[in-house]
């Protein structure tokens, strides 16, 4: 059936395929073209991915020696994470120190006895403070999980509640500060203070408070009045004073009373003063005269011996830091804990329990007995913590208190267990109360740094793999690599001796290799790592000594023996990293190293207007002469593919006339026969 010609549909002579036939002998110029277009595409396409790997390489040769580089990292090892834990920055120094944690920050959650679910709290304006802070908004009424909410929501971060299912059918509500530190009490006022003794959150007690009056009247001179001083509401005792405050009415020094105030000391400055100078001695009168007839006789002065002059000592200096004693009904005293020179007013803490032991308390002393120091006290007060005016939690969950910490033996207290203004750039979190010092040591971040090295050396061994694969016909390079997938086997498989005969890159892969294997100046005594080798990096650090020919040494891959590198990390990490980056002329500009050759190497291959830029740009230029050549060839095919059309149609069609005018004749001639048979 295929055979059977249709006029009008099916070409007697298959004039298709002839044309067709013509026309693919006519296309291999335009094949020729589109096959070189697409070789050269591949050809871009491999130096762009050389280009994002030479890229690679650079970046993490630059983030050795740069300004953020890893050396400069720093790390905060604990030796109690569940005691203190911090953290440093590039800021921080290295050192080690001791801290003991007497106490975390806490903040006060108090807690509602267990309430009915069917508890509703009434309408009114509920007020609360949290420190100086004062939150404040109008309930309608309702459910406690309603209340709860509100306060939620108008808790400002500094103000949340709870419900937590104590037993079954009914809820207690815990009301907490967001806010630790000791002044950052939580309290009631109002209709709040009211909902907190109807619930059992709080019960009134007697509020012993007692503020230390600095009046006129009350203070009691120990020395000469000269030596004290009143401005306002702070005490001043000068050097050689002393002065008695009393405690009005007398309280029983015990559990949980505290003192507290505000005291500052001021160094006076050490003054020379003039020289002694010796006694003048009596004042004895004029010896006299006499005259007589306008003659005048004086009497011989009178002669008053005076003993040696011997200048006495200068005063010893005195420096006593114990400053404050607490008196008691029955005599006894016992002096506060010393103080500390200091540039501001700082606030002190006594526990009575600690120092009083139950005894009656009756009054505070302040004796000055330096000789070059003044003391300065304000804001007294002796007060129970828990139950600040009158209004006592009946079930705390935790109550506000400051962190209080030592560091090599100085006590710090801060309202926040963050604390960061202790070490510049280290922040330190106390977590847990300690009985012994816990260690912390801010080092070097060791694996950061090898981290570093270790993708350094793994850009530098791909960039590597990425040049011997394209300068190399030898199917073995790809064998080598034993880390690649299948798909990334088969992908450099294509590319395979694709720049074989190309020198810059030949030339650059010889650059990095001698980069690797040179040595490096450091300005250690002994010199010991100028070679990348001796920190454990090579291209046989792992099999020396071994013996053998492996063809893999020579392409000029790195290795890494950790074991080495980790021992060079921890004893020589000052040459390590000048191996990377060093100023050798101490111009504060890195100048020499590994990390800046690779660097400086690679520079002119990836920065703008770069060797691979250039190299694509020349692909591009003759990417598009082939594409218009490809326009100009594909308009000459068209035109010729039409011009076959018409010439094989006209043949057909002068085929098909032949054919008509022969049917013709046969009819005539046997017409004519048939007549002549008549």
């Amino acid at each position: 059936m295929s055979d059977v010609y249709v006029p009008g549909i099916k070409s007697r002579f298959d004039t298709d395929t002839i044309i067709e036939s013509l026309m693919s002998v006519e296309r291999l110029p335009r094949d020729r073209a589109q096959r070189n277009i697409d070789q050269l595409e591949n050809q871009k396409g491999y130096w762009q991915e050389v280009g994002r790997r030479i890229s690679s390489l650079r970046d993490g040769a630059r983030s050795l020696y740069s300004f953020q580089n890893p050396f400069t990292e720093r790390i905060a090892q604990s030796a109690d994470e569940q005691v203190i834990s911090a953290s440093a920055t590039r800021e921080a120094s290295e050192g080690e120190y001791h801290f003991t944690v007497k106490q975390i920050a806490q903040a006060d959650r108090f807690l509602s006895r267990p309430l009915d679910d069917s508890f509703r709290v009434d309408a009114g304006t509920y007020t609360f403070t949290v420190g100086d802070h004062e939150i404040s908004f109008d309930f309608r009424g309702g459910t406690l999980r309603e209340f709860a909410d509100t306060i939620n929501r108008r808790g400002q971060d500094k103000l949340g509640a709870s419900l937590i299912a104590v037993e079954r059918g009914s809820r207690a509500l815990l009301i907490e500060s967001k806010l630790t530190g000791a002044q950052n009490r939580l309290g009631f006022t109002g209709d709040s203070e009211r909902l907190a003794y109807t619930t059992g959150m709080a019960e009134r007690v007697d509020d012993s408070r007692r503020d230390l009056p600095f009046t006129e009247n009350t203070l009691g001179y120990l020395s000469s009045p000269q030596y004290v001083n009143l401005d306002g509401s702070t005490l001043s005792v000068y050097a050689g004073g002393a002065v008695s405050v009393p405690v009005t009415p007398g309280l029983r020094a015990d559990a949980p009373w505290v003192i507290q105030f505000e005291a500052l000391t001021g160094l006076l400055p050490e003054e020379a003063g003039a020289e002694p100078v010796p006694p003048p001695g009596p004042d004895i009168p004029p010896a006299g005269s006499v005259s007589y007839g306008g003659l005048t006789i004086e009497n011989d002065p009178v002669s008053t011996p005076l003993p040696a002059w011997n200048p006495p000592s200068p005063p010893p200096r005195v420096d006593d830091m114990v400053m404050l004693r607490l008196v008691f009904s029955d005599g006894s005293r016992v002096p506060l804990p010393a103080l500390r020179d200091t540039a501001s007013f700082t606030t002190l803490r006594y526990e009575l329990g600690d120092l009083g032991g139950g005894r009656n308390l009756t009054a505070l002393e302040i004796v000055n007995n330096n000789t070059h120091r003044d003391l300065s006290i304000r804001g007294a007060q002796i007060f129970n913590p828990e139950a600040p005016g009158g209004f006592r939690p009946r079930n705390p969950v935790s109550t506000a208190q400051d962190a209080i910490i030592t560091m090599e033996g100085i006590e710090i207290k801060r309202d926040t267990n963050t604390i960061d203004d202790l070490i510049p750039g280290v922040t330190i979190n106390a977590r847990g109360v300690s009985s012994r010092p816990v260690t912390l040591e801010i080092e070097p971040d060791l694996e950061e740094i090898k981290n570093s090295i270790i993708t350094l050396v793994g850009n530098y061994n791909r960039l590597m793999a990425e040049m011997n694969v394209l300068t190399r016909n030898d199917s073995v390079i790809i064998e080598e690599l034993s880390y690649l997938s299948d798909d990334e086997r088969e992908v450099l498989s294509e590319r395979l001796g694709a720049f074989s005969g190309d020198s810059i890159l030949n030339q650059f892969k010889s650059s990095l290799q001698r980069a690797a294997s040179m040595p490096y100046l450091t300005s250690g005594e002994e010199q010991d790592y100028i070679l990348l080798a001796q920190i454990g990096v090579g291209t046989d650090v792992r099999r020396a000594g071994t013996g053998g020919y492996d063809p893999a040494r020579l392409r000029g891959y790195l290795e890494i023996d950790e074991k080495v590198l980790d021992a060079a990390l921890e004893t020589k990490l000052p040459m390590i990293r000048q191996l990377f980056g060093y100023d050798t002329d101490g111009d504060l500009i890195v100048d020499s190293g590994l990390a800046y050759t690779i660097e400086n190497l690679s520079r002119p291959y990836v920065e703008s207007g770069g060797f691979i830029s250039l190299k694509a740009g020349t692909i591009d230029s003759r990417i598009s002469q082939d594409r218009r050549r490809i326009e100009t060839m594909d308009r000459q095919l068209a035109a010729r593919e039409a011009q076959l059309k018409l010439q094989y149609g006209e043949m057909e069609g002068a085929y098909s006339r032949m054919e008509q005018l022969s049917s013709s004749l046969d009819s005539l001639s046997r017409q004519t026969t048939t007549g002549s048979n008549r």
